[in-house]
């Protein structure tokens, strides 16, 4: 199994979907900005993503993509497989047509190949999650909120009522 640059970007999208599944879709504009990818690009990868069922489209406003599956569900290997394209598994095939020595250089490649992948089976998107602090959305305060909280600033508390409010 070889780690091309759509696998790679398949896995970066994904996680970026599971860090934020609990915002709802998101958009694939947004993902390829972030990834310094072109939207195209991006949209062959999803097809192939959304047609192994690893993710869903929501259509509409605020439409985009989420995980189909729980992230804890969600294996590297399974990603990587979605998103590698078929070229590749095919011209490796035909490297394999060389000479003897080529062809044990080529059967060892496969084996390490077969080691990488059953590594990449046992790491799920939520466990590359876990340890992380995880990015939140926070809250800008726009002109009008800005403009009414300076006109109503923040009183404090009489004695009285702070000894109240820490019982």
């Amino acid at each position: 199994m070889k780690l091309s640059t759509q696998g790679q970007h398949a896995i970066m999208a994904m996680l970026a979907l599971a860090i934020h599944d609990d915002e709802g879709a998101v958009r694939l504009g947004d993902l390829a900005a972030q990834q310094g990818i072109s939207l195209s690009y991006l949209e062959q990868i999803f097809a192939r993503l959304r047609h192994e069922g690893l993710v869903e489209g929501i259509r509409g406003p605020g439409g985009g993509y989420r995980l189909s599956r729980h992230a804890d569900e969600i294996t590297l290997a399974e990603i990587v497989q979605a998103a590698e394209d078929d070229a590749v598994v095919e011209m490796n095939a035909l490297q394999g047509s060389a000479g003897r020595d080529q062809h044990l250089v080529q059967q060892m490649w496969s084996d390490l190949s077969g080691q990488f992948y059953r590594f990449m089976e046992d790491i799920t998107l939520d466990s590359l999650m876990e340890g992380h602090e995880l990015p939140r959305k926070s809250y800008q305060m726009g002109e009008t909120a800005s403009l009414i909280a300076r006109m109503f600033p923040a009183r404090e508390l009489r004695p009285s009522m702070a000894h109240q409010m820490a019982m």
